[in-house]
């Protein structure tokens, strides 16, 4: 009944391909037998390889099961291989249209490594989205030989792959945040980002150089560095020629705005969900740190009024979208890819710098 409805439906509706999965490759006679015996237009089935994508699930059936145990939020949720998931994600739908023609169409069964779907995804953005600093884990930096008062407005780069998209002005003032894992008290050897006596430039500001480290006295941790700042060097570098190693991004205390941010990673810990001990389901792999909710981040004030669904590089952090959950004054933003982090790798194979 299935085979007959198939035919007799797409006849109906005047479909002149009918495009299936391989499954279907055993019924094509019968829809065929179908469609020439009762003499109406007919329709040409043809068969291609369902499209599977590491880390992820796409049969519906899993899909639903997963919407409906709470294990994801919605079908929309960003981890969800749906398009509506997608979207909230922030994948841009020419990433999407690239990804496919990349590809291709296939007769044969096989598993899409995700990357390279993320991958295409970065090679858009990376052409398209505007970049703006945000820091998402901050430590407070006092600049002591700072005027007190004072705000500088600095000329930043929207996006330096498209020149048309011009600058910015980013404030500046005496007490700024940084990322906490840009500073380490003790670094080892490659680790070439701020620490005590280390000199640093800032993203189109100065360079600083960090001269004491304020901590907790209960928990020992760092609470707020204090550095100088050379006047000499706005912009870019010294005018006396010495190099610095590092440039760190940042936001001001008193302009950044508060935001939520949420980093996504892939839903599963294996490539393959359905590879489990007996007696297992694909649901046992899931990975529990597929979602982490930051809250407390700092984002620059041009992202005041930024609209749903706008898409940003945040500097050295990676590419991230504004959550339909944003509002003014509560902003939340979706990690929707990374950059390629170095330091993780030199943590891993202690070969390279950062």
């Amino acid at each position: 009944m299935y085979d007959w409805a198939h035919g007799l439906e797409d006849s109906i509706e005047r479909i002149t391909h009918s495009i299936c999965t391989l499954e279907f490759e055993n019924h094509r006679p019968l829809y065929d037998w179908f469609l020439d015996q009762l003499g109406i237009f007919h329709p040409q089935q043809i068969e291609f390889a369902r499209l599977e994508l590491t880390y992820t699930v796409m049969s519906k059936r899993k899909l639903l099961e997963l919407v409906k145990g709470n294990y994801v939020n919605g079908w929309d949720d960003p981890r969800m291989p749906t398009i509506s998931g997608l979207r909230r994600r922030g994948f841009p739908p020419e990433a999407v249209r690239e990804f496919c023609k990349r590809i291709g169409v296939s007769k044969f069964n096989s598993t899409i490594d995700v990357a390279v779907l993320e991958d295409t995804v970065r090679d858009v953005l990376n052409k398209t989205a505007p970049r703006v600093m945000a820091v998402l884990r901050p430590l407070k930096v006092v600049i002591d030989n700072y005027p007190d008062g004072r705000v500088e407005q600095l000329d930043a780069i929207n996006n330096p792959e498209d020149p048309s998209t011009g600058v910015r002005q980013v404030p500046f003032s005496k007490v700024i945040y940084i990322e906490r894992e840009d500073f380490m008290e003790d670094p080892p050897k490659k680790f070439f980002r701020l620490a005590p006596g280390r000199e640093v430039r800032l993203r189109y500001a100065y360079f600083i150089k960090c001269e004491s480290v304020v901590k907790d006295p209960a928990t020992r941790e760092i609470t707020e560095l204090h550095c100088t700042y050379d006047p000499a060097t706005r912009g870019g570098d010294a005018p006396d020629g010495r190099k610095v190693k590092a440039t760190l991004h940042w936001v001001t205390a008193d302009h950044s705005l508060p935001a939520e941010v949420r980093l996504y990673d892939h839903l599963f810990r294996k490539p393959d969900p359905d590879d489990v001990e007996p007696g297992e389901d694909f649901k046992a792999n899931l990975n529990p740190q597929s979602l982490e909710i930051l809250r407390g981040c700092r984002v620059e004030p041009s992202l005041r009024d930024a609209p749903h669904g706008n898409r940003y590089q945040f500097e050295r952090l990676g590419y991230f979208n504004v959550d339909l959950d944003s509002k003014p004054g509560a902003l939340v933003f979706n990690r929707t890819a990374t950059l390629r982090d170095t330091w993780a790798k030199v943590q891993q194979s202690g070969a390279k710098t950062v």
